[in-house]
């Protein structure tokens, strides 16, 4: 039987994982940054320009979204530590994407990095 990290290291070895140090980069020249966490990790805080579409939810969302049809976009994800991300990357690969990437790390070594986040403004009575 299979483990949630026995497919992890199956889809990482299908994919292209891009260290944290190049990262910016990619964010750069990618169509759309993805993240796969749920929706209340996205909303404490995610990455600048980042577009959220959970991981169950990731076929759906690009399946039925007309800017996210072509099969060209350049696509970067990521998740909490990068393991939902791989998942999310070799189901895109599977769909037909051509330039799918994921963040080794994830959100979690971004923040570690001391990179730019996004996170909500703090009300004065919470």
């Amino acid at each position: 039987m299979k483990t949630a990290q026995d497919l992890v290291a199956a889809a990482k070895a299908r994919i292209q994982e891009i260290a944290l140090n190049d990262a910016e980069p990619a964010l750069a020249r990618a169509d759309v940054l993805v993240d796969v966490r749920e929706a209340d990790e996205y909303a404490a805080a995610h990455l600048p320009g980042a577009q959220h579409i959970s991981r169950g939810m990731l076929e759906f969302r690009f399946s039925a979204a007309p800017a996210l049809q072509s099969r060209d976009l350049r696509i970067v994800l990521y998740c909490k530590t990068s393991g939902r991300a791989a998942l999310a990357a070799a189901a895109l690969l599977d769909m037909g994407y051509t330039h799918v990437q994921s963040i080794a790390g994830g959100f979690d070594a971004w923040a570690a990095a001391g990179k730019p986040l996004v996170k909500p403004e703090a009300t004065p009575f919470g």
